[in-house]
C-alpha cells in the first residue's frame, strides 16, 4: 500500500450550519387547501442540541442519521450480501474524490467507512505537534495540510458522517518498511499514535486558529471504533492497543471471502483475496495491489494499457462479489486510495463497481461499523454455522435448510430415521 500523497487545498465550500444547527422549524401556521383553511399543524420537534467538545472542534449531536437498526436472521434466512467500500487517507485535495465518490454513494444506496489519516487534520506549521513514534518531531511520510485543505477536508467528512458514512483512523505518518516503520511499533507506540489521531481530529479548530466554523458532528472518542494499518504492517501490536482501547474491528489482514470471525477480541474484517482476470492468481481487493501487478508502480503506466487495467480490476471484484453472492454471501471488502494512479482507471473501476453491485436486490453497501453492529446482533452459533461454507460454497439443500432452527434429519438407514423401526420393534 503506497502512502497518499500530500493535500492541496481546493475551493471553498460554505460551512454546513443547518444540519448542526439544533433548532425547530419557524413557527407553525394554518393553510389554504381545497376545502378551506388546514387546522395548524405541529411544530416538528427540535433536534438534539449540540454540546460542544472541547475547543468546539467536535460535538455530540446525538445518534448518527442515516442508520439502519441491524436485525437478527429469522431461521432459515438467507444472509444479505455485503459489500464494504473504503478509503484510506481520506481527505480532500485538489482532485475532489471524496466530495465526488460522497456523490457516487448517495446515487447508489451505499455508506462505506473513511479512513481519515490525522496529519490532514494538522497544518504544516504545526507539525510539531506531531511526536511519531520512533521518528523525530514533526516527521511524516505523507506530508501535512495547510488551512483550506483542512477546512475542505472537515466540510466532507461532517457531510459523509450526516449521511450515514463512519469515520475511521489511517493513523498518522504513514510510515512503512524497516527503520521504524509500523511494522517495529510497540503496543505503547500504538496507544500514542492513536491518541494523537483523536487529538488532531479533536483540536482543529484550534491547530487552524479557525473559531466560527461549525464543528464536526460527532464525538470521535466514541465514532473511532476501527482502522487499517499503513501498509497492512504491525497488525498484531495494533489490534493489543485497539482491544484495550476499546476498538470493534480491524481491517489490516488478507483473508479469503469466508464470514468473518473475531481475532483478539476484535471483528477480522479485513480484505480479501479476488481474481486477477486473465491471470492465473489472486490479488488483494485494493487498487494499489492491481496497480502493482499491472504496472508496478505508482507513477503513470503505459497509457494505452489504462482502459484494460481498470476494466481488470472492475471486473475481478465483479467475479468476487458474484462468488459471494450466489455461494456462501460472505462480506465482500474493498480498500481504495483517493488517487488518480494510471490515469484514475481503478476510480472507474470502483465507480463501475459501486453501480453494478449496491442496487442488486438483497445487497447491502454499508460502512464496516454497520456490518460489524449486524455482526454483534446475530445468534453466535449461525455464524458460526455460515463459516463452514467455503469460498463461493453456497449450502447444498439451499439456505432454508441450512440455517433452519429444526435438526437435520437423521441420515437413512440410521435407527429413528423415516422408514425405519427402532430395535426390537417388530409391529
Amino acid at each position: 500500500m503506497a502512502a497518499t500523497k500530500r493535500l492541496v487545498a481546493g475551493v471553498t465550500v460554505a460551512a454546513c450550519a443547518v444540519a448542526l444547527s439544533g433548532c425547530a422549524g419557524g413557527e407553525s401556521r394554518p393553510t389554504e387547501g381545497a376545502h378551506g383553511p388546514k387546522k395548524a399543524q405541529p411544530a416538528p420537534a427540535p433536534k438534539a442540541a449540540v454540546r460542544l467538545i472541547g475547543d468546539g472542534s467536535t460535538a455530540f449531536t446525538g445518534a448518527q442519521p442515516n442508520l439502519a437498526t441491524p436485525k437478527k436472521l429469522k431461521p432459515g434466512q438467507k444472509p444479505p450480501q455485503f459489500v464494504v467500500f473504503s478509503w484510506d487517507g481520506a481527505g480532500e485535495d485538489s482532485q475532489k474524490l471524496f466530495s465526488y465518490f460522497r456523490k457516487v454513494a448517495k446515487a447508489n444506496n451505499a455508506t462505506m467507512t473513511y479512513f481519515l489519516s490525522g496529519v490532514y487534520m494538522l497544518p504544516e506549521d504545526k507539525k510539531g505537534l506531531y511526536n511519531p513514534p520512533q521518528h523525530s518531531p514533526g516527521r511524516s511520510d505523507i506530508g501535512f495540510n495547510d488551512r483550506q485543505g483542512i477546512k475542505d477536508t472537515v466540510e466532507q467528512l461532517r457531510g459523509a458522517w450526516l449521511e450515514g458514512n463512519e469515520i475511521g483512523t489511517h493513523f498518522n505518518g504513514h510510515f512503512c518498511g524497516k527503520g521504524g516503520g509500523v511494522g517495529q511499533w510497540s503496543v505503547e507506540d500504538w496507544k500514542s499514535e492513536i491518541a494523537q489521531a483523536k487529538a488532531f481530529v479533536k483540536e482543529w479548530k484550534s491547530n487552524t486558529g479557525t473559531s466560527e466554523a461549525q464543528p464536526l458532528p460527532f464525538d470521535y472518542e466514541k465514532e473511532l471504533i476501527g482502522a487499517r494499518t499503513p501498509c497492512l504492517e504491525g497488525q498484531r501490536n495494533f489490534m493489543q492497543a485497539a482491544r484495550q482501547l476499546g476498538f470493534r474491528y480491524d481491517t489490516s489482514g488478507v483473508n479469503n471471502q469466508l464470514w468473518p470471525k473475531k481475532k483478539d477480541g476484535l471483528w477480522d474484517l479485513s480484505m480479501q483475496l479476488v481474481p486477477v482476470p486473465g491471470r492465473a492468481f489472486e490479488t488483494l481487493t485494493m487498487d494499489y495491489n492491481f496497480m502493482v501487478n499491472q504496472s508496478g508502480t505508482t507513477s503513470q503506466g503505459d497509457p494505452a494499457k489504462h482502459e484494460y487495467w481498470g476494466n481488470q480490476m472492475r471486473d475481478g471484484l465483479l467475479q468476487g462479489f458474484e462468488r459471494a453472492y450466489n455461494g456462501n454471501r460472505a462480506p465482500l471488502i474493498i480498500g481504495n486510495h483517493f488517487e488518480s494512479w494510471n490515469g484514475g482507471t481503478y476510480m472507474r473501476a470502483i465507480e463501475e463497481t459501486i453501480e453494478r453491485v449496491c442496487n442488486k436486490s438483497d445487497v447491502r453497501c454499508v460502512s464496516f461499523r454497520q456490518l460489524a453492529d449486524w455482526l454483534d446482533a446475530q445468534d453466535p452459533q449461525v455464524l458460526a454455522k455460515m463459516r463452514k461454507l467455503g469460498v463461493g460454497q453456497a449450502p447444498k439443500r439451499g439456505w432454508a435448510d441450512y440455517l433452519s432452527a429444526q435438526p437435520a434429519p437423521a441420515p437413512k438407514g440410521v435407527p429413528g430415521a423415516e422408514g425405519v423401526k427402532p430395535a426390537g420393534e417388530n409391529r
